[in-house]
């Protein structure tokens, strides 16, 4: 198993979801989603438990799915309500429910342990709520590769040189270094372009003509969150590193969802502090989606050559440190996960000398 189950993962948009049964797949995890009459999204296992039939496959009644098979009817608590030709309800009745949040028009869902589900955990940027920032929802990339080929590629700054150079690099940033902080939570890596021509994004929403200084900065949110910021401002300005909301600043957040081991969607969004309204916001997701589908192309085939026999191992480079360390710190979660702390023992029968 290569999946981080105590964490918040995004289904999809709210708008996504109504009163109709959705199937959706997290982690493995077959689930179906339904808004209740109250508004309230519900998440269930997406399985009946008496011959396994999805839920998703029967229909709503009321507030409860009733499963398409023999008709076993459950509620939003994933209760039995109802097994028709019977008066009582097996106490193994029941489907599995799984913590459910929206914020920001996201559906968040927590996959692990449901005592552990802290609201406050979620992802959350102060540019969501401070005036000047317009907030716009992009598309569910669905990509046919592993979530941690995904999720590294997103602070992985030395890439974009090569695999965007029309639309989010050039040539000037091949040799520029790459600035890596893994001490925190978040990993990060950064690094400015100074003194250079504005990329393909910027002549388009810039309005540069002569050389800017840019910048990329990537934050890893574990186990798969990523915010890209960056953004171009006049090199005649000399704009600090503390400075950048004086340029033309946009965040990219790529919320990464492990389908399965094969299988990812990146739901994508973006923040930004020009150019207002849905024209601008619409021209944005074109470039954004001629950017990801390079992703795309890139990360299917790297995970179709993983699948192959391999007669020797992958090599790693100088530019690799914060994936290396994020590959780390997964597998350190999923090994937490896969054993109980019972706590400090009491009257042990062993000494620790270290």
């Amino acid at each position: 198993m290569s999946f981080v189950r105590n964490a918040w993962y995004v289904a999809g948009w709210s708008k996504d979801f109504g009163t109709s049964l959705r199937a959706v797949e997290i982690t493995g995890q077959n689930l179906v989603l339904f808004r209740e009459t109250t508004g309230t999204l519900r998440a269930l296992e997406d399985r009946c438990p008496h011959r396994l039939l999805p839920l998703s496959k029967g229909k709503r009644i009321g507030d409860t799915i009733q499963c398409g098979y023999h008709g076993m009817t459950f509620d939003g608590t994933g209760q039995c309500v109802r097994v028709p030709g019977q008066q009582n309800t097996p106490q193994s009745a029941y489907v599995e429910t799984f913590p459910v949040e929206e914020r920001h028009g996201v559906v968040w869902i927590w996959m692990g342990t449901p005592a552990l589900a802290d609201p406050d955990d979620i992802f959350d940027l102060p540019q969501f709520s401070q005036p000047g920032w317009h907030l716009h929802h992009g598309d569910a990339l669905h990509i046919r590769s592993h979530y941690l080929n995904v999720a590294e590629n997103l602070v992985d700054p030395a890439h974009v040189s090569f695999v965007h150079p029309t639309t989010l690099g050039n040539a000037a940033s091949e040799n520029v270094p790459v600035h890596v902080s893994t001490s925190g939570a978040v990993i990060s890596a950064w690094r400015w372009i100074r003194d250079a021509p504005p990329i393909g994004f910027f002549q388009k929403f810039g309005g540069f003509d002569g050389n800017v200084d840019r910048w990329h900065y990537y934050d890893l949110h574990l186990p798969s969150t990523a915010v890209i910021d960056f953004g171009s401002i006049d090199t005649a300005l000399a704009c600090s590193e503390e400075d950048r909301n004086r340029g033309v600043r946009v965040f990219a957040l790529h919320f990464v969802t492990p389908v399965n081991e094969h299988h990812t969607i990146d739901h994508w969004m973006h923040l930004r502090n020009t150019e207002p309204g849905e024209e601008a916001a619409a021209q944005m997701d074109g470039m954004f989606r001629q950017a990801f589908a390079e992703d795309k192309e890139i990360l299917e085939a790297v995970h179709a050559n993983e699948q192959r026999p391999q007669r020797r191992r992958p090599i790693r480079i100088a530019i690799d440190k914060a994936p290396t360390v994020y590959r780390k710190r997964i597998r350190d979660l999923i090994a937490a996960e896969a054993t109980e702390d019972l706590g400090e023992a009491v009257a042990p029968s062993f000494i620790q000398h270290d």
